[in-house]
């Protein structure tokens, strides 16, 4: 796994990065394929929480966003929004778990430490759920982001195992 050359408030943030999507992947290694796409949840109406495979595809596809709205704010308009891609093995996921970190490094080795707190509210990013926040502030709900759904997914697997 590539690791950060930034020290500071970057480089912490992208350890505990690691370490989340490095958690993430612990838990999901003994996922059998075929459980990726078993509706767990039939409850919710959030079609990004029914499965495993579909938490996952959700994870990855704001690990890439939440890089893209701080390159808008950045200035850079043309900074495109990912998509979200759904895989069919867990080797898959494992693989764009990865990829997606290491977009993140490259997209961190760019930012200076001086850019990351910003204490004028109208300065923060204003997300789509309305929070407002400064880059340090997204990227410690990024990684916070991993964990609470590594939890979900360990919900699903105890389903999972009681459905076998």
């Amino acid at each position: 796994m590539k690791n950060t050359t930034k020290q500071g408030v970057i480089g912490a943030l992208m350890d505990e990065y690691k370490y989340a999507v490095n958690d993430l992947k612990a838990y999901i290694k003994d996922v059998k394929d075929e459980d990726l796409k078993v509706i767990v949840d039939h409850e919710t109406k959030n079609k990004d929480c029914v499965s495993i495979q579909s938490v996952l595809t959700h994870i990855i596809f704001w690990g890439d966003n939440y890089i893209t709205m701080i390159d808008i704010d950045r200035g850079n308009a043309n900074s495109a929004w990912g998509k979200r891609v759904y895989y069919d093995t867990v080797d898959e996921y494992m693989a764009a778990l990865e990829e997606m970190y290491e977009r993140n490094i490259d997209f961190f080795e760019q930012v200076g430490a001086g850019e990351m707190v910003q204490l004028d509210p109208t300065k923060k990013i204003k997300t789509g759920w309305a929070q407002l926040y400064d880059y340090e502030q997204l990227m410690e709900h990024a990684i916070v982001h991993i964990y609470r759904h590594r939890r979900q997914i360990q919900g699903f697997k105890r389903i999972l195992e009681n459905l076998a």
